[in-house]
C-alpha cells in the first residue's frame, strides 16, 4: 500500500466532513486506506463517517486522549509506505496526495515534507515552513524582530520568511496540519512523543526526523486550505500556555543544559509577557465603549439633575445630599450600562431594539430597586425616569455619529446585511440559495455565477465564472460561495489566492451537505452557515436568560410578601431569589439527566421544564426534554415555568 492518511477529530463534524469528501477524491488513483481517530466527540462526528465515509477506518476513543496518543494508535497499524497526518479542519486539492507520492520518490532522503497551506480567504499561512526553534530564533519571534525584518535571513528564520513561498526548500519544522512522512523514517526515529498533549510534538517529530539522518522539505507546488491556521484561537491566554508548555518541553528534550535554561527563561518571559498584553488589550477593547458612555450618560444626568434641582425640586433654595451625588447617581449609570451589556447593545453590529429593551429594563430595574430603599434614600422618581430617557438618547446619539463617521466597528445592523454571489453549476447554486434562505443569515442580494453555456440562465444569474472579478466590483459582494460538488478544490484556493480583497469572505458549499463552511482568517474558529436552531447556548439567549432571571427577581422581591404566602418554603423562596439574582443559579435549567453532559453548559436551575410534573420519566426521556429545551430555546417558555410553579420556587 501506497498510502496511509489518518485524521484526528474531535468535535468539528462538518470541517471533518468537507476534508474527508476531498481526501477521497485525492486518493482516487493511489493504493491508499485513510483512518478517522475520534477522541470522543459528541457531535455525532463517529456516526457522520459510519453513514457517509464506509471507506474510512474508524478508531473511536472514550475519551480524548490528545493529539500525538491518537495518531500513534493509526500510525501503529498502518499499512502505508507513506504516512500523512492531516487535520480534519484542511481541504486537499485532488492531485495533492500524487504529487507528494512523485516528489517523494524522487528524494530518497526525504523523511518528511509539508505543502503550502492557505487560510478560509486565500491567505497563505507562514507556519507552512519553520526553522528549529533555538533560543536565538525563539529570541526574535517572540520579541517581533521577525515581523519587522521578514526578509532578513537572521530575523526571519522563524517562519523561513526570507524563503519565497512558492520555491521548494528544506525546512527544518513542518506543521502537523499535514505532515507527509516516509514510513520508514518513523519506524528509525519512533512515533509522535506522547508527552506532548497538544502543540510542540510536530515540531518534536520534524526534528528527530532530521537527527535520523532525513531531510524534511517545504514543497509549495501543491496546496491545501487550513481554516483554523496554527490553533483555533491564538490570541487566546489558553493558547499561549498550552504553546509555550510544549516549547519548555521540547527544550528540555532536544537542547543542552545552558541552552535548555536560557530556552526555558526565556519562554517563561514569552509566557508573562504575552499574557499581559493579552489580558491589557482584552480590557481596552471591553471597556473603551462602555468607559465612554459612563461618562457620556454622567455628565447628562449631572446636567439633568441641576435643572431639576434649580427649577422642580429645590425651587426656594437647597441641593440634593452628597450620597446623591456621589454615590447613589454614579450607582444609576452603572445600573443602565449594566443592564445595556447584558441586552446586547455592545454587540456588533448595534441593533436599536436592543437599546429600547435596554432602556425599558433599565428603567424597570431601578424602579424596582428604588422602591426597596430607605426613605432618605429616594430622591427623585422623575429623575430615574429621564436618566433613563437620556441614556438611552446618548447612546443613540452616539452610535448615530459612528454610523455617520463611517466607523466599521460600530456598524448598525442593517449595514450587515451580506452581499453573496454563489459559484457552481446552476442545480447547486440553487440548492445553496434555497440553504441561505433556511439559516439566520440576512442578505440584500444574491447572485449566481454558472461555470458554463451549458447551465439554463437564472433570474439570479448575473455571468459566468470568467465574469467574477468584474461581478464583485459591479454588484459590491461581501462573500463569494463556490460549490464543491461542481468545482475542484484546486480551482477553489485558485479563485480564493487570486482574488485580493481584504474584506471578501470566502465559504464552501460541500456536496448534498445541508450547510457553509468557512473561516474569515486564521485567528477565528471556522463559521458555519445551517439551519437555524435557537439554541440556548446562542450569546443572545444567554443575555435574555440572565436579563430575565434578573427582572424576575427583582420582581419576586417586590411581591415577596405575596409569594411567601403561596411558597412552600420562605426562607427557600429568598434563598433562590438572592442566588438568581446574584447569578449562582437560573430559575430555569435541565431536569437532572445522566447524559446531561452532552448538553450546552448553563447553570443549576431551581426549576426545569418538568417541575409541574408529578409523574416519573425515564432517562432517555429526560433527555431528549432537555434536550428540546436546550435547542428550541425560547425566554417565553421560562416565563411559563416560572408561572405554573409559584408555589415551588422556595
Amino acid at each position: 500500500m501506497k498510502l496511509s492518511v489518518i485524521i484526528v477529530n474531535y468535535n468539528v463534524k462538518h470541517f471533518l466532513e468537507q476534508c474527508l469528501q476531498s481526501v477521497h477524491k485525492a486518493i482516487k488513483n493511489i493504493d491508499a486506506e485513510v483512518f478517522v481517530v475520534d477522541n470522543n466527540s459528541v457531535d455525532q462526528s463517529v456516526e457522520l463517517v459510519k453513514d457517509k465515509f464506509p471507506f474510512v477506518k474508524l478508531i473511536i476513543n472514550k475519551e480524548n486522549t490528545g493529539f500525538s496518543v491518537a495518531n500513534n494508535q493509526a500510525i501503529r497499524v498502518s499499512k502505508g509506505e507513506y504516512v500523512l497526518l492531516l487535520n480534519p479542519d484542511t481541504i486537499v486539492e485532488e492531485d495533492t496526495f500524487e504529487k507528494c507520492i512523485s516528489f517523494m520518490d524522487s528524494k530518497p532522503n526525504a523523511g518528511a515534507i509539508g505543502v503550502k497551506m492557505v487560510d478560509g480567504k486565500g491567505k497563505f499561512l507562514p507556519e507552512s515552513k519553520r526553522s528549529l526553534p533555538t533560543p536565538t530564533v525563539a529570541f526574535y519571534k517572540i520579541f517581533g524582530l521577525s515581523s519587522l525584518f521578514p526578509n532578513s535571513k537572521r530575523f526571519g528564520a522563524y517562519h523561513l520568511s526570507y524563503l519565497p513561498e512558492d520555491e521548494v526548500n528544506e525546512a527544518d519544522i513542518l506543521a502537523g496540519a499535514y505532515m507527509f512522512m516516509r514510513k520508514k523514517a518513523l519506524d528509525k526515529v519512533g512515533l509522535l512523543d506522547e508527552t506532548f498533549f497538544m502543540y510542540g510534538e510536530d515540531i518534536d517529530l520534524s526534528y528527530r526526523i532530521i537527527q535520523g539522518g532525513y531531510k524534511n522539505y517545504y514543497f509549495p507546488e501543491t496546496r491545501i486550505i487550513h481554516y483554523k491556521g496554527e490553533s483555533t484561537k491564538k490570541g487566546s491566554l489558553n493558547y499561549v500556555f498550552l504553546f509555550y508548555k510544549a516549547m519548555i518541553i521540547f527544550a528540555k528534550k532536544h537542547f543542552s543544559g545552558s541552552n535548555a535554561l536560557v530556552f526555558t527563561l526565556l519562554i517563561n518571559l514569552a509566557i508573562y509577557l504575552r499574557a499581559f498584553l493579552s489580558l491589557t488589550r482584552r480590557l481596552i477593547n471591553k471597556i473603551a465603549l462602555p468607559l465612554f458612555d459612563y461618562g457620556l450618560i454622567l455628565i447628562g444626568m449631572i446636567y439633568l439633575t441641576n435643572y431639576w434641582e434649580i427649577n422642580h425640586r429645590y425651587v426656594e433654595g437647597g441641593t440634593y445630599p452628597d450620597v446623591y451625588w456621589q454615590v447613589l447617581m454614579p450607582s444609576y449609570v452603572f445600573v443602565w450600562l449594566g443592564i445595556y451589556k447584558l441586552c446586547g447593545v455592545y454587540d456588533t453590529p448595534f441593533k436599536l431594539p436592543k437599546l429600547v429593551r435596554g432602556t425599558l429594563y433599565g428603567l424597570i430595574s431601578l424602579i424596582a430597586v428604588y422602591g426597596l430603599l430607605p426613605e432618605a434614600y429616594r430622591f427623585s422618581r422623575a429623575l430615574i425616569l429621564l436618566g433613563s430617557i437620556g441614556a438611552g438618547l446618548s447612546i443613540l446619539a452616539s452610535r448615530s455619529i459612528f454610523k455617520l463617521l463611517k466607523l466599521k466597528s460600530f456598524k448598525w445592523g442593517e449595514q450587515f446585511h451580506k452581499r453573496f454571489l454563489i459559484i457552481g453549476s446552476s442545480e447547486e447554486c440553487m440548492r445553496v440559495h434555497e440553504l441561505l434562505k433556511k439559516t439566520e443569515i440576512k442578505s440584500s442580494f444574491i447572485g449566481f455565477i454558472h461555470q458554463g453555456d451549458s447551465d439554463k440562465p437564472h433570474k439570479r444569474y448575473v455571468g459566468e465564472i470568467s465574469q467574477l472579478d468584474e461581478a464583485i466590483n459591479l454588484y459590491s459582494i461581501d462573500e463569494l460561495i463556490f460549490c464543491s460538488k461542481t468545482l475542484s478544490a484546486q480551482e477553489i484556493i485558485s479563485h480564493m489566492s487570486v482574488i485580493d480583497r481584504h474584506n471578501l469572505d470566502f465559504k464552501i458549499a460541500p456536496e448534498e451537505s445541508m450547510y457553509v463552511i468557512g473561516s474569515n482568517s486564521i485567528n477565528t474558529q471556522g463559521e458555519l452557515y445551517a439551519f437555524e436552531v435557537n439554541g440556548i447556548n446562542k450569546p443572545e439567549n444567554i443575555r435574555n436568560k440572565r436579563v430575565f432571571d434578573i427582572i424576575s427577581s427583582l420582581v419576586m422581591l417586590i411581591l415577596f410578601p405575596i409569594l411567601a404566602i403561596i411558597s412552600k418554603s420562605v426562607l427557600g423562596l429568598l434563598k433562590n431569589i438572592l442566588l438568581v439574582l446574584l447569578g449562582f443559579k437560573s430559575w430555569v435549567s435541565y431536569h437532572k439527566s445522566d447524559k446531561n453532559d452532552l448538553l450546552p453548559k448553563i447553570k443549576e436551575g431551581v426549576l426545569n421544564p418538568l417541575s409541574h410534573l408529578s409523574s416519573k420519566h425515564s432517562q432517555l426521556t429526560l433527555f431528549n426534554l432537555n434536550m428540546l429545551y436546550a435547542k428550541e430555546y425560547q425566554l417565553q417558555n421560562d416565563l411559563d415555568i416560572v408561572l405554573k410553579n409559584l408555589n415551588r420556587l422556595g
